[in-house]
């Protein structure tokens, strides 16, 4: 009887605060009807007053040229934000790859490109599902990151993690990275020389997934990626563009942690994001 009430206590306890953070974020919606929270590993279904939010429309159909995608004996189709996507920009939006994931990060390696390699545990690729419609880009691994060689599953992931989920998706249905693969040492923010090493990675990366949005997140993943000067609080909430992708910059999790305040301004980010994500629809003749 104690450990089912232990259990029954804990599940109250997790919920109550999951409550608590969609309230922080400023998440409308609430009502008292079923719904299905996810909690750390476990998934609890329960009647409680969660925010109701609705998923986003499921992924792309895998594209020709993924690992996953069988044959094709015709040509690929266009994506609707740009055209088959590749690492070199045109005035049309970025050039068609033909890589793999699995071919960038060979590519990568061991890497030794930069000072980096001196002090990390392991390089950190790129995370999650290759027909993503959804990326989210920070600055650069943190110690858990390092240890574990994923992205974002320190305290900054985990709040992540419960951003993803109040937009209505799962952090499987996302794809995750940083601009640099290696923990700067002291979590320092890394150089510019450091960065331009490591950023050209990632823009294969894109180009092999082509997202239809990509969420940067903080001052430094923003800079690099749209090569601007502006500061993140002049520009976050404003869809800017990266070679025909919409891009939202917002708040780092990691600021989030440290000033709570802005959790409501992140949100309205990502309510932009997932507004234009229900919205969005394939060009004429795109599968």
């Amino acid at each position: 009887m104690t450990t089912e009430s232990d259990s029954l206590l804990k599940i109250v306890e997790d919920t109550a605060e999951c409550f608590r953070y969609f309230q922080e974020l400023g998440v409308d919606g609430f009502d008292s009807t079923e719904s299905t929270t996810n909690l750390g590993a476990e998934t609890v279904n329960h009647h409680s007053n969660l925010a109701t939010v609705q998923p986003l429309r499921s992924a792309r159909p895998t594209k020709p040229g993924r690992v996953s995608s069988p044959p094709q004996n015709h040509p690929a189709p266009q994506d609707f934000l740009f055209e088959d996507a590749g690492p070199a920009a045109t005035s049309m939006g970025l050039a068609s790859s033909t890589e793999t994931l699995e071919e960038i990060w060979a590519d990568i390696g061991d890497c030794t490109r930069c000072v980096l390699c001196e002090g990390r545990t392991n390089v950190v690729n790129t995370h999650g599902s290759r027909t993503a419609r959804l990326m989210f880009v920070g600055e650069a691994p943190g110690a858990d990151e390092d240890q574990q060689a994923r992205p974002f599953v320190g305290r900054a992931g985990q709040l992540l993690t419960k951003i993803i989920e109040a937009m209505g998706c799962k952090r499987e249905d996302v794809i995750i990275g940083n601009v640099n693969r290696c923990r700067p040492p002291a979590n320092r923010q890394p150089t510019i020389e450091e960065a331009e090493i490591c950023k050209p990675f990632l823009l294969r990366e894109i180009a092999v997934v082509r997202p239809e949005v990509i969420v940067v997140m903080g001052n430094t993943a923003m800079k690099n990626l749209l090569d601007t000067r502006e500061g993140i609080t002049r520009v976050r909430g404003k869809f800017q563009d990266y070679h025909g992708i919409k891009v939202m910059p917002t708040f780092h999790p990691a600021y989030l942690l440290r000033d709570p305040s802005k959790k409501r301004e992140t949100w309205e980010d990502m309510k932009k994001v997932r507004e234009y994500l229900d919205n969005s629809s394939p060009k004429p003749g795109v599968r």
